[in-house]
């Protein structure tokens, strides 16, 4: 919903309902020379963690705050890590460079914190993508409207993700998600773009999936305790039809797939950005790929066998991946495997 005062019409757009028309495919998705990643939210941070070819960690000194304690009034911090998700992309085509965000993480500050304390400014970013509407990718926007004032954002959105969501757990409290309005983002200066299908952005160089085709048998989504208001009554939304990922191609290395929770499943995730896109090279998987939780353990084997077959040259599965599943993942694919950690860069150079 977007806001108290909604009634009959803002509901009805707000139910999840099936995909209409027919996907692009395929799409003339450019290759790009360099693509620079750096996660600036993600529910880990480890300042010892080691860096590597084209891996970069923000080290432990990365924030300075005062602190009367200390001999000379400051203490170090490091960054936040903090339940959500929220990567800074720049992409790199020839002399072209443009600079995206990918979700905002959940909380006002967390995202801007760490952008000040990596030294990045935001006035550079040249629009937004929310993966989808959950509130621990979208809490940042806040914050980002703050530090760059009153100016025109395009943000690329499905429709769906104004859907008003909550979790019911079985003798458990209800626990309603803060959902976000798009007529408090308008007022804020950002120009709301809905995609069910795929869009192209930044010249054809960035594609955005839009809904995800479901083809795997075992990433069936959410447990019946994710619900969704239908208009009437709350119903089961296992599936988050505004579920999307960002997808790369970097030239001579493959796609970089990123996902926000990847509701849509991992694999059938990696295998529609390379159904739309005609490439069949999965080159990196970055983000959260949502198999934490018993009601995900069984779909954590196939999984990790599906991706053992696309051989990915980087996988950096956090945030909402599960600790059974990322240590699955690392025995299966030690020589892509890289631990996730806010305020990580990754730079993935064309061939």
């Amino acid at each position: 919903m977007c806001g108290a005062g909604d009634a009959g019409g803002a509901v009805r757009t707000a139910i999840p309902r099936p995909a209409t028309g027919t996907a692009v495919d395929p799409v003339a998705l450019e290759p790009v020379d360099e693509v620079v990643l750096t996660t600036l939210v993600d529910n880990v941070f480890d300042a010892l963690l080691a860096g590597g070819e084209g891996v970069v960690r923000a080290p432990l000194n990365s924030g300075q705050v005062l602190a009367a304690l200390f001999e000379d009034g400051r203490t170090s911090t490091g960054l936040r890590a903090e339940h959500g998700f929220s990567a800074l992309v720049t992409v790199r085509r020839g002399t072209s460079t443009t600079t995206l965000l990918f979700d905002t993480g959940i909380s006002p500050d967390g995202m801007t914190d760490n952008a000040d304390r990596l030294g990045i400014d935001l006035a550079g970013v040249q629009g937004v993508v929310l993966s989808h509407g959950h509130f621990d990718h979208t809490g940042g926007l806040a914050g980002l409207a703050d530090r760059t004032g009153p100016r025109s954002m395009p943000m690329t959105v499905h429709p769906l993700a104004w859907t008003r969501r909550r979790i019911a757990a079985p003798g458990g409290d209800v626990f309603e998600l803060p959902t976000l309005s798009r007529r408090a983002l308008e007022a804020e200066g950002f120009e709301v773009v809905e995609r069910r299908q795929p869009s192209l952005l930044v010249d054809h160089c960035v594609l955005v999936t839009g809904e995800i085709d479901r083809t795997t048998d075992y990433e069936r989504g959410m447990p019946p305790s994710h619900q969704a208001w239908d208009g009437t009554e709350w119903r089961h939304d296992p599936l988050i039809l505004d579920d999307q990922a960002l997808v790369v191609h970097v030239r001579g290395r493959g796609l970089l797939v990123l996902t926000g929770c990847g509701h849509g499943g991992a694999v059938n995730i990696v295998r529609h950005a390379m159904r739309l896109t005609g490439v069949d090279r999965l080159h990196a998987l970055v983000g959260g790929l949502h198999l934490s939780g018993p009601a995900f353990d069984p779909v954590i084997p196939p999984t990790v066998r599906a991706l053992t077959e696309l051989r990915p040259d980087l996988l950096v599965a956090g945030h909402c991946t599960g600790w059974r599943a990322q240590h699955a993942l690392a025995a299966a694919l030690p020589e892509a495997w890289v631990q996730g950690s806010s305020g990580t860069r990754y730079t993935l150079a064309a061939a």
